[in-house]
This record gives C-alpha cells, sequence and structure tokens, in this order.
C-alpha cells in the first residue's frame, strides 16, 4: 500500500481529483494519508476534513528561521511515514533536505509542457497569461519527478491541451485542468502505486 502525503496552498481541486480516483478505483493501492498546506485559507484543508483525511497548515511565518520551517516540513513529512509526496497545486519551494529525504518520492503537476513556460516565476495564471502571449497553439501539463531545481526532474508523464480562439488565461487554466491534470496526477500516482515507474539516469520510465 503506498501512503501519500499531498502538498496543496490553494482550493485543492487537484487533491480534489486524486481523492475521486481512490474511491472510484482509479488509483488502487494507495491510502492519502496526510493533507499540508501553507496556507491557512486554502480550501484544499475542508476537502481533507470532509474526506477524514488528517491535515495540517505550516507557514514560513510561524519560523523566524529560514532553516526551521525546512526541518519543521521534513518532519511532518516523515511523521506520515509517507512513501511518497505529491505536489497538488503547492506553492511552497521544496527545501532540499526534504528532496534529498525523498529521492525520486516527490512529484508534481505544472500546468504546461515542460519544458516550455517553467522554472522560477511560472506557477498558477501566470503559466497561462504567458502562453497567450506566446501565442502557442497547444499546451497541456506534465507530472514530473521534483530535484533540487524548478520544474527541472524527470517528466513522467504529460498531456497537450489545445488553445482555442477567445482564450483567457482563467479559461484556458480551466480548460487545461479538466483535460489534463486532473487526469495525469491520478495516472501518476496510480503508476507508482503498482510499481510501474523506475527513475534512470535522469529518466522515468514506465513499464509495461
Amino acid at each position: 500500500m503506498l501512503k501519500v502525503a499531498v502538498m496543496v496552498s490553494g482550493g485543492g481541486t487537484n487533491l480534489q481529483a486524486i481523492l475521486d480516483a481512490v474511491a472510484d478505483g482509479k488509483i488502487t493501492n494507495t491510502k492519502i494519508v496526510r493533507v499540508i498546506s501553507n496556507s491557512t485559507k486554502a480550501y484544499a484543508l475542508e476537502r481533507a476534513k470532509k474526506a477524514g483525511i488528517p491535515s495540517v497548515c505550516i507557514t514560513r511565518k510561524q519560523y523566524p528561521d529560514p532553516e526551521e520551517f525546512d526541518r519543521a516540513l521534513l518532519a511532518l513529512l516523515q511523521e506520515s511515514d509517507a512513501d511518497l509526496v505529491v505536489l497538488a497545486g503547492c506553492l511552497v519551494v521544496i527545501p532540499q533536505c526534504v528532496v534529498d529525504a525523498f529521492p525520486n518520492r516527490i512529484i508534481n503537476i505544472h500546468p504546461a509542457l515542460i519544458p516550455s513556460f517553467c522554472g522560477t516565476g511560472y506557477y498558477g495564471l501566470k503559466v497561462h497569461e504567458q502562453a497567450l502571449a506566446r501565442g502557442v497553439k497547444v499546451t497541456g501539463a506534465t507530472v514530473h519527478f521534483v530535484d533540487g531545481g524548478t520544474d527541472t526532474g524527470p517528466i513522467l508523464l504529460q498531456k497537450a491541451v489545445e488553445v482555442q480562439p477567445g482564450d483567457t488565461p482563467e479559461i484556458l487554466q480551466r480548460r487545461v485542468m479538466e483535460q489534463a491534470e486532473w487526469i495525469l496526477l491520478p495516472q501518476a500516482i496510480n503508476l507508482i502505486a503498482n510499481g510501474r515507474v523506475q527513475v534512470n539516469d535522469g529518466r522515468a520510465i514506465i513499464l509495461q
């Protein structure tokens, strides 16, 4: 049984997609053991409560020393006994100590086709604003493993989404979530839970 800790910062729509997929049997051999948010206002915490999943909020404001926050976050993840950490709309920069403690055991969903529109400063609605400003015809989402860089870890899954005439950043964001993010993240967790993913030489391989 794969034990998963989910980290969130906002509404938790990706968290809900995961919870629904577990309930529907699309994700098997998996238990969500903890939800962690860096915002007390995150509706994701309410979603966790409704699902009966232990949740906790931890913010950098609570810790004057940045290294104290890093250690506290690591302790929360280790206490949860999680095998996999899932960043589901998480705006926290993951500390190196956490990356080191969970090698190839942290995955993130990014709302673009990496290596496009990724890296420092590309998050949330900003990704879609830049995609539209560049005039791309296709965008999408990527699930990747987290390493010491920003959106630089091995790519596990990607799904393309067409950009439509008249799209606003908000409309495009919603389409990418519905057609890619909410599909890819449960798929990725299910693959990992059933031993179908290996990471070799910086590349994620899906086993048949």
